[in-house]
């Protein structure tokens, strides 16, 4: 079974939470908004799948490299 980690790509907070763990994804399908210098990011995932961990809350401050959530294709 393929996982994809999704990693925080800059320093950023977490604006909006959009799935939860057990969530049914499509590639493409945006998991979380980050925001950094006033900024909205959409995550994104890359594969179809289930979200099997979030590790996010909104208003968390993340640090580069920092897991966001994990998808089971």
């Amino acid at each position: 079974m393929a996982v994809e980690e999704i990693h925080a790509e800059m320093v950023s907070s977490v604006h909006k939470v959009l799935v939860e763990a057990g969530s049914q994804v499509t590639a493409g399908d945006t998991l979380v908004v980050l925001e950094s210098m006033k900024m909205e990011i959409p995550v994104l995932t890359e594969r179809s799948g289930t979200v099997r961990e979030l590790h996010v809350v909104e208003g968390e401050v993340l640090q580069e490299g920092d897991l966001i959530a994990v998808v089971d294709a």
